[in-house]
């Protein structure tokens, strides 16, 4: 059924077999020739001509069919803000790599890929950092498994569990620390009472920035004391318990927009939000303070008034305890009263 012969410095493999499709391959040895045509054969003897067909179909299928098929069938059905995050991906995948088959991209294939991400490029002068290249792997796993799933290709292998991830950097540990949030605070409110509302609000609620200047007013319930969040980032809804002083910020914001309870709870928009934080930052004489550091610092303060991890986490929204960790800092201070204390209750526990 198979026949090897000599081409010149490379030894070529034709194997016929009646009703099946006609394989052939070349190789460097004679050994390697027969290798894969004991192989082959051995395939063809236990499958019939469907399957074999089926999995030559999967070998033609390039990249960039499948990443079209995904962005007319699956992407539709994913969020705007990941709709776009993924086509920006999907477009960098057709550019490079685009004209590889799935069944091509093996492991070791993969990890050059990997490689090639984190290298600078015209599109990426830095590279693409640790998290960047976390999203890729994910829309190429998640690709192979509908690949595998609904488009009849059993026999494709995932290749992404098959290399190392690489590693996220340690989350950010800026704080508000000293009189920072009283500087903070002061100049945004001579810049726009608003504007303060709004940074008081992150620090009591450890919302998200998106979430914050997204809120509606139907979604604010004052008599249970939360706000609803619908479809967050990680694409679940959760329930925000709102402290007095959260609480504060909302009423005095409706009292602003002349007790108005209908649209959105802040005339900020994102952009011009966050252009007013910067300024503010600018003029308090506060340097390196994102206004994501503020959910940081919520965050913190939840965990150091003793709140247990997983009631921390259902406020916050973090999809893990592990992500939750990387974005809590609990302060040398708080740590050291938490020791302290405890030192002092042995003793009464003792004669207890």
């Amino acid at each position: 059924m198979a026949s090897i012969n000599r081409r010149g410095k490379y030894w070529r493999v034709q194997i016929r077999k009646q009703g099946y499709p006609y394989l052939s391959a070349t190789f460097d040895t004679k050994a390697e020739a027969v290798a894969w045509s004991l192989k082959k054969e051995t395939e063809l003897s236990r499958q019939t001509p469907e399957e074999v067909f089926e999995q030559m179909e999967a070998r033609q299928y390039r990249l960039a069919d499948a990443l079209l098929r995904y962005e007319l069938e699956i992407l539709p059905d994913k969020k705007p803000t990941t709709r776009r995050r993924e086509l920006g991906i999907m477009a960098d995948l057709k550019t490079t790599f685009g004209e590889m088959a799935l069944a091509e991209i093996s492991g070791k294939r993969l990890a050059l890929m990997v490689r090639h991400w984190e290298q600078p490029s015209e599109a990426h002068s830095k590279g693409l950092g640790p998290h960047s290249i976390r999203l890729y792997l994910a829309l190429l796993s998640h690709l192979y498994t509908i690949a595998r799933s609904e488009w009849g290709m059993p026999e494709l292998v995932n290749p992404v569990p098959l290399v190392r991830k690489p590693k996220l950097p340690r989350g950010r540990e800026r704080r508000l620390v000293g009189d920072e949030e009283e500087r903070l605070l002061s100049v945004c409110e001579t810049m726009n009472p608003e504007l303060a509302e709004i940074v008081r609000f992150a620090i009591e609620t450890a919302m998200r920035q998106s979430e914050i200047m997204g809120l509606t007013w139907d979604r604010v319930d004052f008599r249970n004391h939360t706000v609803f969040l619908q479809d967050t980032k990680n694409g679940e809804s959760r329930l925000v318990p709102l402290s007095v002083a959260a609480e504060d910020c909302l009423k005095r914001q409706r009292e602003r927009r002349e007790g108005t309870t209908k649209g959105k709870v802040w005339s900020y928009t994102t952009d011009g939000m966050r252009a007013s934080y910067f300024k503010a930052l600018k003029k308090a004489g506060i340097d390196g303070l994102t206004f994501h550091d503020l959910r940081h610092e919520a965050t913190s303060r939840l965990c150091e008034r003793g709140l247990p991890i997983m009631t921390v986490q259902a406020i916050t929204g973090h999809k893990s305890t592990q992500m939750l960790k990387r974005y809590t800092h609990i302060s040398p201070g708080a740590l050291v009263a938490a020791v302290r204390d405890q030192q002092f209750l042995k003793p009464h526990l003792a004669s207890g």
